[in-house]
């Protein structure tokens, strides 16, 4: 890690600013001059027989606002409309979508409930309609599939259902002894209820669902249980299994969809803030999936091997990320800001960026038969459709995945495409209050920048809570 104090991107507003800072830091990423509305992010390609519009994809996000028996409301119609609205040509996942109640991460998260496909037609026409009305292609649609695992929160404190045990991370979610451990018929169990959703996302209407394997949910946690005994730990055929498992099942209960797997594609040990409010690892006698033996670097043999078995087994997209949001956030989504139960980023998130367009460029060059969506880009903030623009050019991407930039504005990707200049003041700034609200029981939204949130009650109390943190 670079021991360079972070610096906002805001002064780095030349071409040849960017590029000294980040030779100072000692990575590189390409960038064009300048972006055609008609070049390479404008271009259509092809997943599983459809074609995608153009190389902006919406990520999914985990939403803080549904009903308590995981229905959608107002405002998360509200969110999905202005995916719609976007431009993007795909929307991975529009939510993270818990298979059953337990599952979930938060008390209003969407799951699996006696609605469930009424709700999925609901919320899939109310996209569909943001598209229309603004002159855009319908975008290729997906349904995030997840169980929150050790981040089990469906009552609002932690319910930890867990992979293994893990030395570090036990105790920051209440785990004591082994009753949290889910046994072998508890996940298989756990697979049809993936596939039960999976058949609801394909008659109502959605072209593909995501398994989702990442940021310490337990698809991903399980791909690291390298000392649970039985079929699903061990050897990575043995911490493979599950998933493999899952997407079996979910082509034979849904064979029209496509299938996708956003995937931690590396992962460091957990962190936590230093004397000095930075983070610093704490060490586990634990190997990350995805991480060299140290837990502070990249070693991608496993990672490498696992998308070899996704292909085989039909995956056509893959959604690269990594780590944790809970653990090590730094490496999943660079920010200047830290959430509020967070720490200051140890190195500059510039790092962070490049780390992972540098693992996606390396996993798509040795896998041509998947599609890869990659993450990470909101911190490039103004840069981003010129470096968007090379890296789906240099051919080290094939779309340009937006996460936390869709909330606080979410026609990027449109403008990008028309031409036209970005509208500085949506631009997002990672102040992270969009993780620091929920993580305080707060709705989700943009507070800083989207009017509709700035004037809601819930951003008197959001500003009451950051100032008391950093009281």
């Amino acid at each position: 890690m670079s021991a360079l104090r972070a610096i906002k991107m805001t002064r780095l507003g030349t071409r040849e600013k960017l590029e000294a800072r980040l030779a100072e830091l000692g990575v590189s990423l390409p960038i064009d001059d300048a972006v055609d509305a008609s070049g390479p992010l404008a271009q259509s390609f092809d997943v599983a027989g459809h074609a995608v519009a153009n190389r902006f994809s919406v990520l999914p996000m985990e939403g803080w606002d549904g009903t308590a028996d995981g229905r959608p409301t107002e405002l998360v119609e509200r969110r999905w409309r202005r995916f719609g609205e976007s431009g993007a040509g795909l929307v991975w996942g529009g939510e993270a979508y818990a298979v059953r109640p337990d599952g979930r991460a938060n008390p209003q998260q969407l799951c699996a409930n006696a609605g469930t496909e009424a709700d999925l037609v609901r919320l899939r026409e109310t996209l569909l309609a943001g598209a229309a009305d603004h002159g855009h292609a319908a975008p290729f649609l997906g349904l995030q599939l997840t169980h929150s695992g050790r981040f089990a929160r469906p009552e609002g404190t932690p319910a930890p259902r867990i992979a293994f045990r893990h030395p570090v991370l036990d105790a920051r979610v209440g785990v004591a002894d082994a009753s949290s451990v889910l046994s072998d018929a508890e996940l298989d169990d756990l697979i049809a209820e993936y596939a039960t959703v999976a058949r609801a996302a394909e008659r109502a209407g959605f072209d593909f669902v995501d398994v989702k394997a990442c940021h310490g949910y337990l698809g991903h946690e399980l791909l690291s249980a390298r000392m649970r005994p039985g079929p699903y730990g061990g050897d990575l055929e043995g911490r493979a299994r599950f998933l493999l498992r899952s997407i079996e099942a979910v082509r034979a209960a849904a064979p029209s969809l496509a299938i996708g797997v956003r995937l931690s594609v590396f992962d460091f040990h957990p962190f936590k803030p230093g004397e000095d409010g930075a983070g610093v690892p704490e060490p586990a006698a634990h190997t990350p999936f995805g991480g060299d033996a140290v837990g502070l670097g990249l070693d991608l043999d496993e990672t490498h091997r696992l998308l070899g078995w996704l292909a085989d087994a039909g995956v056509a997209l893959v959604c690269t990320t990594a780590g944790s949001p809970y653990y090590n956030p730094h490496i999943q989504r660079p920010a200047f800001y830290p959430p509020s139960d967070g720490y200051r980023p140890p190195e500059d998130p510039l790092v962070g960026v490049v780390r992972q367009v540098e693992a996606t460029a390396d996993l798509r060059a040795r896998h041509p038969g998947l599609r890869f969506v990659g993450s990470a880009y909101t911190y490039l903030q103004e840069w981003l459709p010129n470096v968007a623009q090379a890296l789906v050019r240099g051919g080290h991407v094939d779309s340009v995945g937006l996460g936390r930039m869709i909330l606080s504005y979410p026609t990027l990707p449109g403008d990008v495409l028309a031409g036209r200049d970005l509208e500085r003041p949506l631009v997002c700034r990672t102040f992270s209050d969009c993780t620091t609200a929920p993580r305080n029981g707060l709705v989700s939204g943009c507070y800083p920048i989207d009017p509709f949130y700035k004037r809601r009650p819930e951003a008197e109390r959001l500003a009451a809570i950051k100032k008391g943190a950093s009281a």
